[in-house]
């Protein structure tokens, strides 16, 4: 009989396309979860994924089995958080998905605080883009995600609770010592260094900097707001920074930080959950910890 792990295994190994990240994420060895999978496969007929090398797509028994197990995956998750809220929380650690401009700037303030107020709760944490987050939201993957711009229309239907404005700024070298406040208008969007293709953030600073998109196609793309910063610090371009980011980023003698004049920019960060949770009450009173955590960020990140 197939079994909801090995739905569950199934959907995960599909949605990252690779035995060791699924097995990480499904809290389980990289052999056991092989074995459910083949035995899986064998139940089904045929192969469900075509193995790739080190990657894994899926078959078109295999596209077929997903989509029809998804509904079935949902519901007994929302049957798992319907009992388990019957008791007042989570049984299990809630999976909480974070962008990248925001995972390394603000975890770590904000997670002495939750294990302060919610010691009944534990996490486990997953860094992704926005539409990647969302969608894992949609298919169960995730509980809860902390994100900086507005899902796309169509998606999930979402419950969202705002947390904070988070500040731009401009970060140039040290020989460059514009007048501050920065005008907007007065920022070169030619020598703008932009996060790659897939990032809100990216998508943020093109619109606040009015850079076209035949400019910004052109512009050299990092993986990370740490790769951008090195090559601010040799003197190779400009880049706007999330305020959140300036005590990991800003630190030591490398590069000039410059305020943006008013009104500025700034992007809300909101943590974002599915509607029909067990434990929208509990994910508000996260986000209320979340946002009474800010100030002690606020001072981490001035001057």
């Amino acid at each position: 009989m197939i079994t909801l792990r090995q739905m569950q295994y199934a959907a995960t190994l599909a949605e990252t396309g690779h035995f060791g990240r699924a097995a990480e994420r499904c809290h389980v060895t990289q052999p056991g979860l092989s074995q459910q999978i083949r035995q899986l496969e064998a139940l089904c007929g045929g192969p469900l994924f075509d193995r790739l090398g080190k990657t894994v797509r899926l078959t078109p028994l295999g596209r077929e089995f997903v989509e029809r197990s998804r509904p079935i995956l949902d519901q007994a998750d929302a049957l798992e958080g319907f009992l388990a809220g019957a008791h007042g929380h989570p049984s299990r650690p809630l999976r909480f998905g974070v962008i990248p401009t925001v995972a390394p700037y603000l975890l770590p303030h904000i997670f002495p605080a939750l294990q302060r107020e919610h010691p009944t709760l534990s996490f486990t944490i997953s860094e992704s883009r926005t539409d990647a987050l969302v969608k894992a939201l949609a298919e169960g993957g995730l509980d809860l995600a902390l994100i900086a711009s507005e899902p796309r229309p169509g998606g999930p239907k979402l419950a969202s609770a705002p947390l904070f404005d988070d500040e731009f700024v401009l970060a140039t070298g040290l020989d460059e010592e514009p007048r501050d406040p920065v005008p907007l208008t007065g920022i070169d969007g030619g020598r703008m260094l932009l996060l790659d293709e897939g990032h809100c953030f990216r998508d943020q600073a093109i619109a606040v900097c009015d850079i076209g998109q035949e400019a910004a196609a052109r512009t050299f793309a990092a993986t990370s707001l740490s790769t951008i910063v090195e090559f601010v610090a040799n003197g190779q371009g400009i880049t706007l920074l999330p305020e959140i980011a300036l005590r990991k980023e800003a630190t030591g003698d490398r590069i000039r930080i410059h305020r943006l004049q008013s009104p500025g920019a700034r992007r809300q960060l909101s943590l974002v959950w599915r509607e029909a949770t067990p434990f929208g009450e509990v994910f508000s009173e996260v986000a209320e910890t979340i946002r009474r955590a800010r100030p002690a960020v606020d001072q981490l990140t001035a001057g």
